[in-house]
């Protein structure tokens, strides 16, 4: 038998200079191999497939204001964007804390901290949820400050396989977590229409809130498993006929996108995670020490005030952000996904 040696696979071709699949993109997720690539869809206000573009560092750089030898929070670790700003400030002698749920970016996140020269020493990665920000007091003693970005990463939103995203085929998953919990798709199996339109009103404010459920809910007692996110989309669309008449792609696209944030808050139980985490922040928290909170909607940013403004009234905190924080006409121009951010903050008396 004659030994042939294989032929060489050649890798994705990269199309143009707007391929569409997220495999095709892949010179967007090495941004160490492909500079210039990534710098031409940063100038096109577009953020990088793979990649998460941090929101409002400056604001949140001035508002925490680490400082050598200080021990930090960073809550929702993701890209690592806010981190690797924090630690240039906490050198030397500083170290940063930081955690998330995510299994599949946490060890890119760990890699890429280590190549900017930061190691266990100067910070300490935990898989773990924020609402047990008690258990990292318990190894790290009190803190100086704290950063919450309570947004969904960028990574996770153009992943197909994660199933965040209704634009693209993918399991409706919706899971920060994939190891951990339901899917979307296992928690609509049974739900009832008046539940849903509950989680609908109460998660996204969604205003079809009660057509759209109880289409979803006839669909499924149909046979008519969802189990894509293309699937749960198309029945969306198809609520929305009767209500959306004038430009109706447009409100049709904005239901879609309240849908997927209701369920994914549920599945999660973002809601349930951020209370906690609010009610251990204060006792985690030396003297003088700074909070800032990034959140992307209503639902959040209302438990993010009550909350600061419940414990200034009682004389836990000694000044609290009086108004939000918007990110910078520029920013949200070179970031459109900056345009639903706010920011508040607060300081420990």
């Amino acid at each position: 038998m004659d030994d042939q040696a294989p032929k060489p696979q050649r890798r994705i071709r990269y199309k143009g200079t707007h391929p569409k699949s997220f495999t095709e993109k892949y010179k967007e997720q090495k941004p160490e191999l492909y500079s210039a690539d990534i710098a031409k869809v940063m100038e096109q206000g577009r953020t990088p497939a793979g990649m998460h573009r941090s929101i409002c560092v400056n604001e949140i750089m001035d508002l925490l204001k680490p400082m050598p030898g200080e021990i930090g929070l960073d809550a929702t670790l993701g890209y690592g964007g806010h981190s690797a700003e924090l630690l240039k400030r906490l050198q030397p002698g500083g170290v940063l804390y930081a955690v998330d749920v995510d299994p599949f970016e946490l060890p890119r996140t760990k890699e890429r901290l280590a190549a900017l020269g930061y190691g266990p020493e100067q910070v300490v990665i935990k898989k773990m949820n924020f609402s047990g920000i008690d258990q990292i007091v318990s190894d790290a003693g009190l803190l100086n400050f704290v950063l919450a970005d309570l947004g969904v990463s960028s990574m996770q939103i153009d992943n197909p396989e994660r199933g965040f995203s209704f634009k693209v085929e993918g399991p409706l998953d919706l899971r920060l977590n994939p190891s951990s919990g339901k899917s979307a798709a296992a928690f609509l199996k049974n739900i009832s229409p008046e539940k849903l339109e509950a989680l609908f009103i109460d998660n996204s404010d969604e205003p079809h809130a009660k057509l759209i459920a109880e289409t979803i809910v006839k669909n499924i007692a149909r046979g008519n498993a969802i189990t894509t996110t293309t699937q749960l989309q198309k029945i969306i669309t198809e609520a929305m006929v009767p209500v959306s008449k004038k430009d109706h792609k447009e409100e049709v696209k904005k239901s879609c996108q309240r849908c997927f944030q209701a369920l994914r808050i549920a599945v999660n139980d973002e809601f349930g995670v951020l209370d906690k985490f609010l009610e251990k922040l204060p006792a985690s928290l030396a003297p003088g020490a700074r909070v800032a909170i990034l959140s992307f909607h209503s639902g959040e940013d209302r438990r993010v005030k009550k909350s600061f403004q419940q414990f200034f009234r009682e004389g836990v905190y000694s000044d609290v952000a009086p108004d939000l924080i918007r990110p910078t006409a520029e920013e949200c121009f070179a970031n459109p996904r900056a345009r639903s951010a706010k920011l508040r903050w607060a300081i420990k008396a």
